[in-house]
């Protein structure tokens, strides 16, 4: 079951109470969960894994636990995440079960940062995972998929209806791997009450629609029952892919309704 834990922040001296949960399934047609999550204040990152053998389990966790680090030494910006990615790249081609060309694993997320009375979100995205944002009862993808059928939908050779099917849905073209490190895209979003995150992998979209993701949000103001039932849906839609998601929101704290009491790590 997921939990939905908690953090207070004080943006402009008005008291905020961030909450979330996260929660990750093997879904229905795998054999082995290829993606991880981190959701500890103040970062939310998902990795969904591939590559052969373990390689794809391999390369996702590695990831998780180098940010982990980051987030454990207290000082989460975009230095010190590219920084753990850069060893998690060396983690991940130095195992003795890195054997496939093709492991590697996407990474996206959202990041909390206080510059003196200013706060602000930073959105991080490498692959295609996503991070979508409700804000004032409109579902926006934050994050842009680095994917052969985005750059076709850019370039105007194919249209979103189009790419549902595509032979190509798969193929991503940027990934944290046994190669090289390419920087994650950063976006940088201003702190609102009310605004509410859904940071996933792929194996949620391809069960559930933008529309069907914004009625969840709607139906459950909790973050766990908000995992719990895109989760559930997910499965019913047929659960083709592992399944990860976090749902973060932002409240006024006197206004809040969800517990306020600090559950955070």
């Amino acid at each position: 079951m997921a939990e939905t834990k908690t953090h207070r922040v004080t943006v402009a001296q008005r008291p905020l109470l961030l909450s979330w949960a996260g929660v990750t399934d093997l879904g229905r047609r795998r054999e082995t969960n290829q993606d991880a999550f981190l959701a500890e204040f103040p970062l939310f990152v998902v990795a969904d894994g591939m590559g052969g053998h373990a390689g794809g389990e391999i390369a996702s966790r590695s990831t998780v636990e180098r940010l982990q680090a980051v987030v454990s030494a207290g000082d989460v910006n975009a230095p010190a995440i590219e920084q753990a990615l850069e060893r998690a790249v060396s983690d991940i081609a130095d195992h003795p079960d890195t054997t496939d060309e093709g492991t590697g694993t996407t990474l996206t997320g959202v990041f909390f940062v206080v510059d003196g009375d200013e706060a602000r979100w930073v959105a991080l995205n490498i692959g295609d995972s996503r991070v979508y944002l409700l804000r004032d009862d409109r579902l926006v993808q934050v994050t842009t998929d680095h994917s052969v059928v985005q750059e076709l939908i850019t370039a105007g050779k194919l249209s979103p209806e189009e790419a549902e099917g595509h032979p190509y849905s798969n193929v991503i073209t940027r990934a944290v791997g046994a190669s090289e490190l390419t920087a994650p895209d950063y976006v940088t979003i201003d702190v609102r009450a009310g605004d509410r995150f859904v940071i996933c992998s792929d194996g949620l979209t391809k069960e559930l629609t933008d529309y069907g993701i914004q009625h969840f949000l709607r139906e459950h103001h909790d973050p766990s029952r908000s995992v719990e039932a895109m989760l559930a849906a997910a499965l019913e839609n047929g659960g083709r892919d592992n399944v990860t998601l976090i749902i973060v929101q932002v409240e006024d704290e006197d206004e809040s309704s969800s517990p306020i009491e600090d559950t955070a790590e």
